[in-house]
């Protein structure tokens, strides 16, 4: 156990004082910070003034005068001035109006793209001009194409029944619950290709330098493989448990602020902090500790450092598809059968049992279920990996990861004889 724990400590140690360490914590929030600035600059469009050329003048001004915020229009007598006050940068943008009948048209002309806000904008204005006209004509008031065009109004409601088969209404929590699963989902992502990295550098660079064979005759294979694991699994704890206190004191500071009300609404921490939050966080601490696992297997297959990142690219794919599906396919369907199966499969469930808990498609009973067969096979993997680690690292095949693996196995089989 000595000697387990000064592995654990030596690579627990060499990576919290790392820079990278230091990047990694401060990564969302600079991306945070990066995204809101890029918000801010984004609601002042660079396009800003646009021309406005009919061949009936009275449709031009009547498309400026339509309700619009960020955009200065003017009335063009001409295309031509249009083409000039575009050359001399007099106007962002001019837009060409046509009308043919009851039907309006319109053509952007800009030196640059003008982008998908500004065109939308500009589409809606020349759809609402050309409804208000049609309704003229048809002898309609403002009031009635507005009655017209009111949309209807679907509510969802979330019930329970009792034993007796009574349905009783609940307070639905489930958007709220997604946006922290989504959250979850990319924590567990990004967790697993940084920290799979790592735990395969560690043991490939190792290896590498042919140290290996020094350091498996002062410890077991086992005690190194389970150190290296432990000290890198501590260090993806140190930044979870870094990432809770800022959560729960930037809480405490902003809780009073109204975009954090209106954020939460009237849902109850409490009813947030129960189960769903406690098996989210279970099948995340367990989907980073099996990846790992599977890292830590790839990495010891490899010659050198350098051959890591091909190494551990069945980590990146599985994690990919795992998350993707749980991202795509559980927001838009959580019924889908392709997510409830994967729910329950090793390397997916981290990623899909809590957002089928989120969306209350799941019980409890089976997030536990789910649980228990996720853990089972963390362990049997781990056993398994531990076992072959001391084949593995001795290990140097230059055929690739595969035929290593086969060598591996024989030389595991033979000393089992032995």
């Amino acid at each position: 156990m000595n000697k387990f724990w000064v592995i654990a400590k030596d690579v627990y140690k060499k990576n919290v004082k790392s820079v990278s360490f230091l990047i990694l914590i401060l990564a969302p929030f600079i991306m945070g910070a990066f995204y809101y600035f890029t918000g801010q600059l984004a609601d002042n469009s660079s396009v800003n003034k646009i021309g406005v050329y009919s061949e009936n003048e009275a449709l031009a001004k009547a498309f400026t005068q339509l309700d619009h915020d960020d955009y200065e229009f003017q009335v063009i007598s001409s295309k031509e001035k249009a083409e000039k006050e575009l050359s001399a940068e007099k106007l962002d943008a001019f837009l060409v109006l046509t009308a043919k009948e009851d039907s309006f048209t319109g053509k952007v002309y800009a030196e640059s793209s003008v982008g998908q806000t500004t065109q939308i904008m500009l589409q809606q204005l020349l759809s609402q001009m050309q409804s208000t006209s049609r309704a003229k004509e048809i002898g309609l008031t403002s009031a009635e194409v507005a009655r017209l065009s009111e949309p209807a109004q679907l509510t969802t409601q979330k019930v329970s029944f009792d034993k007796a088969g009574n349905m009783s209404a609940e307070t639905d929590h489930s958007s709220l619950q997604m946006i922290v699963t989504n959250v979850s989902a990319i924590i567990l992502f990004i967790f697993v290709v940084t920290y799979s990295s790592i735990i395969a550098q560690e043991i490939a660079s190792e290896k590498g330098t042919r140290i290996m064979e020094v350091i498996l005759s002062s410890t077991k294979a086992q005690t190194h493989f389970y150190g290296k694991l432990t000290g890198v699994l501590m260090v993806a704890l140190t930044q979870l448990v870094i990432y809770g206190v800022m959560i729960v004191f930037g809480y405490q500071k902003f809780k009073d602020m109204d975009i954090v009300k209106q954020f939460i609404g009237d849902t109850s921490l409490e009813s947030l902090f129960g189960p769903f939050l406690i098996f989210s966080a279970i099948f995340v601490i367990l989907g980073i500790l099996l990846y790992a696992v599977l890292a830590a297997l790839c990495g010891s297959l490899v010659n050198k450092a350098e051959d890591t990142s091909k190494a551990i690219i069945p980590v990146t794919y599985l994690s990919m598809g795992a998350y993707f599906l749980a991202l795509f396919v559980g927001m838009f369907d959580p019924q889908n059968i392709a997510l409830r199966i994967c729910s329950y499969i090793p390397f997916f469930s981290s990623f899909a049992m809590p957002v089928r808990l989120a969306n209350d498609t799941a019980s409890i009973s089976s997030a536990i279920v789910s649980v228990v067969i996720l853990a089972v096979f963390t362990i049997f993997l781990m056993l398994i990996s531990s076992g072959l680690y001391k084949s593995n690292v001795l290990v140097y095949n230059e055929n690739g990861v595969i035929a290593a693996l086969k060598q591996s196995f024989t030389m595991m089989k033979s000393e089992n004889k032995k």
